[in-house]
């Protein structure tokens, strides 16, 4: 399915998720995953404790290759696999609504069939988009160029999805989007950046420097553009508006990080 492993969020949560199974199922799973003399099939181990057992593999090997039925893939998108057995339809148990978060923010979702009784997994993006690679890429450009500020509300947004605080994540991500073109325009016109009142200002001055493109519509006079669009999106439905629902929220998390991967991207290559 992919050529990295799932995030350790979403391997914790299927592993979490699989503690459904009874101790027959449960020994079964772990035959298929050849982990046999690692998880005793003893019903003296409690079917929580081999969770926790099989979770510390899980992180630990998540890339290490198996066969299945299915075909070659990792021991993670195995275990995810397995634990998609499990989800059931409209089911609001918090440990199933953790795993689809997961999903979620890993660029996934779950898909059931005509019965409704069977769930799979499919991407929910593109999958030239890479969103865990994605996310992954924006982190290590935010600590290359010390941008600490609009690190630090990235994380709060992503937590925020974690636990499903839609309004904060959404309020979290306009933030971050906001305090890294601050930090763009101050890293490359200091003196300029520093005598502009308002953010707004200095995204204004990097679309005088040709940072950001007017011939793409990144930035127009008119206020008419991506940037300016991308923004009052963003202020929509935030921490004081309402609240969003999670496929929104998640969907605006999924814009932020592939428009900042672009902008950290074309600073990186102007130094």
């Amino acid at each position: 399915m992919r050529s990295v492993p799932f995030t350790r969020p979403t391997l914790i949560a299927a592993v979490e998720l699989l503690e459904q199974h009874s101790q027959a199922r449960f020994n079964q799973m772990v035959l298929r995953l050849g982990l046999e003399d690692e998880i005793s099939s003893s019903t003296s181990l409690s079917v929580a404790n081999k969770c926790a057992l099989l979770g510390r593999i899980v992180v630990q090997r998540a890339e290490a290759e198996l066969d299945t039925l299915e075909g070659s893939m990792t021991l993670g998108e195995a275990v995810i696999r397995q634990a998609a057995h499990l989800a059931q339809q409209h089911a609001t148990h918090a440990l199933q609504t953790a795993f689809a978060r997961g999903l979620a923010r890993d660029g996934y979702v779950l898909t059931w069939d005509d019965s409704g009784q069977n769930a799979s997994i499919r991407a929910a993006l593109p999958s030239d988009i890479q969103l865990p690679q994605t996310d992954d890429e924006v982190h290590q450009l935010l600590k290359f160029f010390d941008f600490t500020t609009p690190l630090g509300h990235l994380d709060q947004a992503v937590e925020a999805h974690t636990r499903g605080d839609w309004a904060a994540c959404n309020s979290q991500l306009r933030t971050f989007l906001e305090s890294l073109f601050d930090d763009i325009a101050r890293n490359v016109r200091p003196q300029e950046a520093g005598q502009r009142p308002s953010s707004e200002n200095r995204r204004a001055l990097l679309a005088e420097i040709g940072f950001l493109a007017t011939d793409r519509n990144e930035w127009t006079q008119d206020g008419k553009n991506y940037v300016n669009g991308l923004f009052k999106m963003l202020h929509t439905e935030g921490s004081h508006p309402g609240l969003s629902d999670e496929d929104h929220s998640t969907f605006r998390l999924h814009v932020v990080l592939v428009t900042a991967r672009t902008f950290l991207r074309r600073l990186a290559y102007s130094r």
